[in-house]
């Protein structure tokens, strides 16, 4: 009998997390009671177009042989401050982080704030993670055993097809991000809208489908369910029942974008 590949163990984790998932609360999304992660999204320029810098992590762990950016949990000494915002002492870690995986020094004045997510509440397993973008960081590419064992500079649009195609594992954050880089052209493009856009927030709630599970976000009629009576037909999920993925978001023009 075939080994399940971690792809299937990916996705059978996220089918089974599904069921203890809840209807969201005001509190969820600044929980204190979770743990907070930062990640930072490292851009460059090729003949290629854009790449971006993933890691593999081992085959262990909450992300067993998935392909993140760099990043990791918040420490005590990242914050500055007792009452230093949550964003401010996830840039930190995030610089941390990244040279602790790849060796990489991260100039915390590049960083532009991409995204927060927050996971479907009810989960055994929630961690808040803030995203970050970044030009290519200074240094040698040295990865830590403990934490990667492989690395690739990748077109979002190549990780994502890989990613249909069951050869490379993806979480719904990374895959969402990967997504929205795939439109742009260089690191340019990625920094400049991030910086106009602001932060986006991805208050995840999850729900099953006929196909298997459903993650919700803000602007999608079904997210609320005390919203119901005012549905429009307006659309921001994400299928994750079987491969390839399918992302729809319902843009303010009424249009549909996969």
């Amino acid at each position: 009998m075939p080994q399940p590949t971690p792809a299937d163990r990916a996705l059978q984790a996220l089918n089974d997390s599904i069921g203890g998932a809840r209807t969201r609360r005001p509190a969820d999304a600044t929980d204190p009671a979770i743990p907070v992660a930062a990640t930072v999204v490292l851009l460059r320029d090729s003949s290629r177009g854009l790449e971006v810098l993933m890691i593999e992590r081992p085959d262990r762990g909450s992300f067993a042989g998935a392909w993140v950016f760099p990043g990791g949990k918040l420490e005590v000494d990242d914050r500055g401050a007792a009452d230093e915002p949550e964003e401010a002492t996830a840039r930190a870690a995030a610089v941390r982080e990244t040279r602790e995986e790849t060796g990489l020094a991260v100039d915390p004045g590049t960083l532009v704030t991409l995204s927060c997510w927050d996971p479907p509440p009810g989960l055994a397993l929630r961690i808040r993670t803030w995203f970050f973008v970044a030009p290519a960081a200074v240094g040698v590419l040295a990865l830590s055993p403990d934490e990667a064992v492989a690395s690739e500079w990748v077109r979002p649009a190549d990780a994502l097809a890989r990613h249909g195609r069951g050869e490379f594992t993806l979480y719904p954050p990374t895959w969402v991000t990967l997504h929205g880089l795939a439109g742009h052209s260089d690191t340019a493009s990625v920094l400049g809208a991030a910086r106009l856009g602001g932060v986006q927030r991805f208050e995840t709630v999850a729900h099953r489908g006929g196909d298997g599970p459903v993650l919700l976000w803000q602007g999608d009629d079904e997210w609320d369910p005390d919203a119901a009576a005012a549905a429009s037909g307006s659309r921001h999920r994400l299928e994750i029942g079987a491969l390839p993925w399918r992302y729809e978001r319902t843009d303010g023009a009424g249009l549909r974008r996969r």
